[in-house]
């Protein structure tokens, strides 16, 4: 049986996909996500995790042929800080014509670029936080890095919904490393 199936003869080709920047607060909590959920967990080989940075177009060949995109960012939508949020489908380009931070035009012309080369993924999901600081500085502030358990599960919740075996690591296999950027 496979690890994360479309049907029973074909496996999900997926993509997790943190946008950011860890240099602006907030902005950079998709990135800190992809970060945790490689810390956290083990993902089936057909899943993988990728820091898109504040990348745009160049990360069309990484989105290119998927199956199955989940995009994790700041997400600005007048909710309490630390909300965490969902959007699919047609919902998620339309998400990024209205940007909070410049690597979400990149992200806006990349999914644009997609479709109209049918390069876009077959799925798209944009998991997020409502975040409360979006100016210079490393960290996360308390809000959200509240949220970032949830944001963490609904995921991992999503991932195990299509069919991916997604298993989380005893407190004993979590690497204690810190990043050089410090704690989440």
């Amino acid at each position: 049986m496979s690890a994360c199936p479309l049907t029973v003869t074909k496996r999900l080709n997926v993509l997790v996909m943190g946008v950011g920047s860890i240099l602006m607060m907030d902005e950079g909590i998709g990135i800190r996500a992809v970060e945790e959920l490689k810390r956290r967990y083990r993902f089936p080989d057909n899943v993988e995790l990728l820091d898109g940075g504040t990348s745009g177009i160049e990360l069309l060949s990484y989105i290119s042929g998927r199956d199955y995109l989940i995009i994790v960012d700041a997400i600005k939508s007048g909710n309490k800080p630390g909300t965490v949020l969902r959007v699919e489908g047609e919902d998620v380009p339309a998400r990024f014509s209205s940007r909070i931070s410049p690597h979400q035009i990149g992200i806006s012309d990349l999914l644009a670029v997609a479709a109209l080369t049918d390069e876009l993924p077959k799925r798209l999901v944009l998991f997020g936080i409502e975040p409360k600081e979006i100016v210079l500085g490393i960290g996360l502030s308390q809000e959200v890095r509240g949220g970032l358990d949830h944001l963490l599960e609904v995921i991992v919740e999503d991932l195990r919904r299509i069919g991916c075996i997604v298993k989380k690591l005893e407190e004993h296999e979590i690497s204690q490393e810190e990043s050089i950027w410090g704690r989440v």
